[in-house]
């Protein structure tokens, strides 16, 4: 894997983002390196002792840190349509997680990735003929106790194929295999950070 990049900043930025959009404030300043990554940002909520997901958006193709990270900030808490809006009242229950993707490399079958180390990202045909894709970053199988299959079968599904999953469409489609490197952090340590009341 490539060498340490995801830093706090770029979590600290993220939640910085949201809260200036939410209080319809200019964005923030951002202080890091400006670099170019493809990159995720993920919002979990943890209340009544449970974490769940309640956004996660991000791009495979680089974009430049600051440009992208306040972009998908927003756009996962906001704009994820598995999930309504993330609320102001919200935020004290959020952590952030930032991935930068890196290390990508073509899979010479769809079994070809590591799960815990690997995330993947298949292209394929739907049953009309129209290609798309579909990803699930290197924690997602690990998190939700997956085979190698499962996985695929589930990617395919997220990605809008309804037809019967045989062998023979697993065979079909084309994978990407990546490395991410992930920091998450909560708002409660967000605000210790800065000696901001949570």
């Amino acid at each position: 894997m490539s060498k340490q990049v995801v830093q706090v900043a770029h979590v600290d930025f993220c939640f910085k983002a949201l809260i200036a959009n939410l209080n319809n404030e200019p964005a923030p300043e951002a202080t890091f390196e400006d670099l170019s990554f493809p990159l995720f940002v993920t919002w979990h909520i943890h209340q009544h002792g449970q974490s769940r997901l309640r956004g996660c958006i991000g791009n495979f193709s680089p974009l430049k840190l600051r440009q992208g990270l306040e972009h998908y900030a927003c756009a996962s808490a906001l704009h994820d349509r598995r999930f309504r809006p993330v609320t102001l009242k919200e935020v004290p229950h959020l952590s952030c997680a930032v991935s930068l993707l890196t290390d990508f490399e073509p899979g010479e079958d769809y079994l070809d990735w590591t799960i815990g180390t690997h995330g993947i990202w298949i292209e394929f045909t739907l049953e009309n003929g129209r290609k798309t894709t579909s990803t699930y970053l290197p924690e997602v199988m690990v998190e939700q106790g997956w085979t190698k299959e499962e996985a695929i079968d589930s990617l395919l599904r997220k990605g809008g194929y309804n037809g019967r999953i045989d062998d023979a469409k697993r065979q079909s489609i084309q994978l990407t295999r990546y490395q991410s490197q992930k920091l998450e952090e909560s708002y409660e340590d967000y605000c210790s950070r800065h000696k901001l009341p949570n």
